[in-house]
């Protein structure tokens, strides 16, 4: 059968192609470069957008069932995902592992990297999916919590198991049973977004740099302390170090964590809340320890060994980014076939080589030890079990709370 064809293995020329973009420079532009918002301008999507996190669809829902599918008829698929987040040629002019999906399937690739911000790209299609229409793409990449407000809005096709038995078999275990998509009738993990603490050694003074209390409260790091301005990752790596959950949060837990970050920006042990641009900052030893994500911190270390990082032993925060098929997409199983050709552990590992988030991709280790040894052993893009046991995910928001939180948060930041 098609679905169980196995990716020829990587030429010499390929190996030495994907190698070469882990160190020239190119990948230092990573997924990260353009910051998600947090849902900071969720309020500005308009209430009839809001997310209902009770299921309640406002106006307007579309039923994503009864889309009819072209797929038999037109051999093709359109693919809007963030830039930065799919393996390039050494030219920089083909994505390999599409090329090859394409030479497989004849089913032409349409690939844009026009998803900038959750919101800014949820705005660019939010008209289309309440009127019912197509919005001219087959497949979007979204982080989880607007996946979640697109799935309770009713706005994303449910996928067919049947055609997706790479996924189901090699899924990885945590991912399995978000609340927001209980059993993932709805999506799939592109890649998983890890938040931890990175720290540079040398402006350290050879101290390494563990946990929240150590970036809010060691006057050593006092004026080169970065957190995120993503509000999930800061908050939530704060709460865990308060020894309180983000998946249970309160508005009185989140209330407190505020005020300890508060007492951090008024001390002015925080030099700044940072989208993608703490790297500078950190390689320089400008910031000697902050929050970091993964896959900056893996392309960090490959030209600095400076450069550390540390899991907090209260845990750290995982988000996702998500493949989902819109509302009317006229190409559902051409979306669904892509899908499915990703969690084959050969192309998986492939695509993590370049792009070095976390790998939601069970036995994709041989795989991605066959390109890089390094990379197949690092638990930022393969967590091992201990690692994975400390991982949380903050909890869906309601409308209401989403706007308080992220206001506050934004009054913190001065966003």
């Amino acid at each position: 059968m098609e679905h169980h064809e196995q990716p020829a293995p990587l030429s010499p020329a390929e190996l030495t192609a994907v190698r070469r973009s882990l160190t020239d420079g190119r990948l230092a532009m990573t997924r990260r470069t353009l910051l998600r918002a947090g849902g900071a301008l969720a309020a500005a999507a308009g209430a009839g957008a809001a997310l209902t996190a009770c299921g309640i669809a406002p106006a307007g829902r579309t039923d994503a069932a009864l889309t009819v599918d072209h797929s038999g008829s037109e051999k093709r698929l359109a693919f809007s995902n963030w830039a930065e987040y799919m393996d390039v040629s050494d030219d920089g002019r083909h994505h390999p592992t599409l090329d090859a999906f394409q030479r497989r399937t004849g089913i032409t690739v349409a690939y844009t990297e026009d998803i900038n911000d959750n919101d800014e790209f949820f705005g660019k299609i939010q008209a289309q999916l309440a009127n019912g229409q197509d919005t001219g793409r087959d497949l979007i990449v979204l982080t989880d919590w607007m996946c979640a407000r697109m799935i309770s809005l009713g706005w994303i096709q449910p996928l067919d198991a049947g055609r997706l038995p790479h996924a189901r078999a090699n899924l990885a275990p945590e991912y399995r049973d978000p609340a927001w998509d209980p059993g993932r009738k709805h999506s799939y993990v592109w890649q998983g977004i890890p938040a931890v603490i990175a720290y540079n050694i040398r402006a350290t003074g050879g101290r390494t740099v563990d946990s929240v209390s150590q970036l809010l409260e060691d006057p050593r790091l006092k004026g080169r302390v970065g957190f995120l301005s993503e509000m999930r990752d800061t908050v939530g790596l704060t709460l865990l170090d308060m020894g309180k959950r983000p998946e249970d949060v309160t508005a009185d837990d989140f209330d407190a964590a505020l005020a300890r970050l508060q007492k951090g920006v008024d001390g002015k042990q925080i030099r700044r809340f940072t989208g993608n641009d703490y790297t500078t900052d950190l390689d320089k030893g400008d910031l000697a320890a902050c929050v970091a994500w993964a896959g900056d911190i893996v392309q960090l270390q490959s030209d600095n060994p400076d450069i550390r990082y540390a899991v907090p032993k209260a845990g750290y925060m995982t988000s996702t980014d998500n493949l989902m098929v819109p509302g009317k997409a006229r190409h559902k199983e051409n979306a669904e076939r892509l899908i499915d050709y990703f969690y084959e552990p050969a192309v998986a590992a492939r695509l993590a080589a370049y792009i070095n988030y976390a790998c939601p991709v069970d036995g994709v280790r041989e795989e991605l030890a066959k390109i890089d040894k390094e990379l197949a052993a690092n638990p930022l893009i393969l967590p091992d079990r201990e690692m994975t046991a400390r991982s949380h995910s903050f909890r869906a928001l309601t409308p209401q709370e989403n706007r308080v939180f992220n206001q506050k948060f934004s009054d913190l930041t001065g966003a």
